[in-house]
Order: structure tokens, then C-alpha cells, then sequence
């Protein structure tokens, strides 16, 4: 049992042989019904004393040991264990929360749900670009996270049939002249963690991370999406008229 709590085999021997033991032992004798070298039992012993499994007394100039009664090591034990646990908890919290690596995902129903669940760990913002075809789907969270107090940006892809409840949303509506009209959803929260999904040979797929890097890249992204749409909806006829600037604006991503 012992050695199963990090205990070497001679720590385990002697506390079996004193704990068995109904007189105190003295080092002799624990050396005789353990079968612990003589050389090495003064120094385990005193690992178990520093440990709290063994009790020392001076009896007649002879040094004696006996052992903390078992249900004494049992609650021991298992208090440590507990408290390690707790301790083992609180470190992989931290470490989740500095995971910087890339996951992707295929299958367009686990992307939703996964970004649905992104939406609901966020504290202090959120920054969404999707289309207005699945501003249903995502919409009921938005509006309970804005109500909660966490800020929201949205930018929606098409013209809505009318306004919606949230407080900041850009409409970005293309031209159906567009060359690269693929659909695409995006979101950041807390700038800490990203969620970006497009359509690649008719399949959904999504990377998501807290790269800082790519968390950056994407926020940066986000606005020059934002910028471009203010500005193509107030100066479109002027912009439009400029045939290298049309050209320019009909290959962008949208």
C-alpha cells in the first residue's frame, strides 16, 4: 500500500514491521525482521520519521521506533492525496489556459456548436462575422452575453428584412459581381480565442485557437472587413465609377 503512495520498499518494511510489532524495536531488530540492510536502516528510518510515519523515543540509552497507528496513515494518506489533487486541478486550469496550439475541425453541425460554446465562455467581448442566413442560429446568445454585459461587434454578410436588437452590427452586402463569394463565419472572444470557418470544396472546415499571433491576426482582419464595408456603403457610386477600384473591391475575400 505504501509503495503505491511513493514510498521506497525499505520505508515500506519498516513501517510493516513496526506496525506489526506489539513492544517499540529497536534498529537491531528492525534490521532482523526486515531484512533492511544494516547500513541503510538509520537513514530510512529517519525519512520515515521526517514523514510522520514513525515515532522515536529514548528508553534506558536505547533509541526505540514504533509506527503511527494505520487508521492515523490512512486519513494521513488520503488528506495528502486530496490536497494533491486539488493542487493538480489548479495547475491544468492554468495550463488549458495558455494553450496555443491549432485545432481544426471538419463537419459544419460540430463548428456551430463548438462556436456557439466559445460565444458562451466569453467575458468581455465578442467580435462575429457571419452570414445573415445563420444570424438565427447565433443571435439568442448574442443578445443574453450583450444583456450580460459583454461587448458586441457584428458584422452580417446580406441585407436583413429589419433591424435587429443589438447595440453595434455592420451590414456588408456584396455585389453580385463578386468573384470570390465563398461563405465564411468568424469569431473572436475576449481576444483570446478564434474561431474562423470557411467553405472548401463544398465541406466546412475551421481552425480554432488562442494563438496570440493569429488572435491578433483576426481581430485585424475583422476591422479591415468592418473599415471596407463602411466605406464601400457610403462612397459605392463614387468607388464603382473608378474601374480599377471596382476591379480591386470585386476580388476581395467577400
Amino acid at each position: 500500500m505504501l509503495q503505491k503512495f511513493g514510498f521506497s520498499q525499505y520505508e515500506s518494511k519498516v513501517y510493516e514491521v513496526l506496525s506489526s510489532s506489539d513492544e517499540p524495536l529497536d534498529a537491531t531488530l528492525i534490521v532482523k525482521y526486515s531484512g533492511v540492510p544494516k547500513a541503510k536502516v538509520y537513514e530510512v528510518i529517519s525519512r520515515m520519521i521526517e514523514k510522520g510515519m514513525v515515532l522515536d523515543s529514548v528508553s534506558e540509552k536505547k533509541k526505540l521506533y514504533t509506527a503511527l497507528p494505520l487508521q492515523l496513515v490512512m486519513d494521513k494518506l488520503t488528506k495528502e492525496f486530496q490536497s494533491n489533487l486539488e493542487q493538480l486541478k489548479n495547475n491544468t486550469g492554468k495550463k488549458i489556459a495558455t494553450d496555443d496550439r491549432v485545432w481544426s475541425l471538419k463537419v459544419d453541425s460540430s463548428i456551430v456548436l463548438q462556436g456557439k460554446q466559445l460565444l458562451e465562455e466569453a467575458r468581455n467581448s465578442i467580435h462575429i462575422s457571419i452570414w445573415k442566413d445563420e444570424l438565427e442560429e447565433y443571435l439568442p446568445i448574442l443578445l443574453e452575453k450583450e444583456q450580460a454585459g459583454v461587448k458586441i461587434e457584428a458584422l452580417i454578410v446580406g441585407e436583413l428584412e429589419k433591424d435587429i436588437p443589438l447595440s453595434t452590427y455592420y451590414i456588408l452586402s456584396p455585389s453580385q459581381e463578386h468573384e470570390k463569394l465563398e461563405k465564411n463565419r468568424l469569431i473572436i472572444v475576449d481576444e483570446e480565442s478564434i474561431l474562423f470557418a470557411g467553405v472548401e470544396k463544398d465541406a466546412w472546415q475551421a481552425m480554432i485557437t488562442r494563438s496570440k499571433p493569429f488572435v491578433k491576426f483576426f481581430a485585424e482582419f475583422f476591422y479591415h472587413d468592418v473599415a471596407l464595408t463602411k466605406i464601400t456603403r457610403k462612397y459605392e457610386d463614387q468607388l464603382m465609377q473608378d474601374e480599377e477600384i471596382k476591379n480591386l473591391l470585386l476580388r476581395l475575400r467577400y
